[in-house]
């Protein structure tokens, strides 16, 4: 293949792979909602890329089932089931755990943590709900990223853009977040403080919880 052919391949899919990015981020940002129809025209013209750039990322997002795609309707957000959310729960608990627990407490890491928590009370105090589940988003990615893998944070950055879309299908925000502003700065407190092992603890119980609440609001919407 021609060289400049091979630069053209590698330009257009590290385009495609920065454009998946920016879906991604505003999936767990909560700016794409759940079942929400995506149309080619506009959001090319809103990324500013070909209509070919938009469909290789939005068939790279469908094998991440973050979109799906029927026939005569085109591509819309996808809409996470139970079995996926329980599925999301068991892989944060092994991630999260043991990254906190094996972790350093200054790790470079725990600056994204601390940033995050800071981000989700400012949040909270301006009632502003959305922001506090981005931010809460935030502080697990930099959870994850204690465990220096780079696969393992991209794995975490896929399921947390499922996790935002099923807490986009909840009416009540602040039920959903409000309780772990509070438990995020004492997350980071004990494992600032050097106890890992007992932070790791408190995220298994806390993990828990969350998937009980979203599961118990989840389960009542959809029946």
């Amino acid at each position: 293949m021609p060289a400049n052919l091979t630069t053209d391949r590698a330009t257009a899919l590290n385009l495609a792979d920065s454009v998946a990015e920016t879906i991604r981020a505003q999936l767990i940002d909560g700016q794409l909602k759940a079942g929400q129809r995506l149309s080619e025209a506009v959001l090319s013209e809103q990324l500013g890329i070909s209509r070919n750039t938009l469909r290789e990322v939005f068939r790279s997002l469908i094998k991440e089932g973050l979109l799906r795609h029927e026939p005569n309707r085109g591509v819309s957000v996808a809409v996470p089931t139970i079995a996926d959310i329980i599925d999301i729960y068991r892989v944060r608990r092994l991630i999260e755990g043991q990254a906190l627990e094996k972790s350093w407490p200054l790790h470079p890491a725990h600056k994204r943590m601390r940033q995050a928590v800071d981000a989700g009370m400012a949040a909270r105090d301006a009632g502003d709900w959305r922001q506090v589940g981005s931010a809460n988003m935030a502080f697990h990615a930099g959870i994850v990223a204690l465990g220096d893998s780079l696969r393992l944070s991209t794995m975490f950055s896929h399921i947390a853009a499922e996790l935002r879309l099923a807490f986009g299908l909840l009416d009540d925000a602040e039920y959903l977040h409000a309780p772990f502003v509070d438990y995020n700065r004492r997350l980071l407190q004990l494992f600032m403080d050097g106890q890992t092992a007992a932070a790791a603890r408190e995220l298994e119980a806390y993990l828990l919880q969350s998937e009980r609440m979203v599961l118990a609001v989840y389960t009542g919407k959809r029946h």
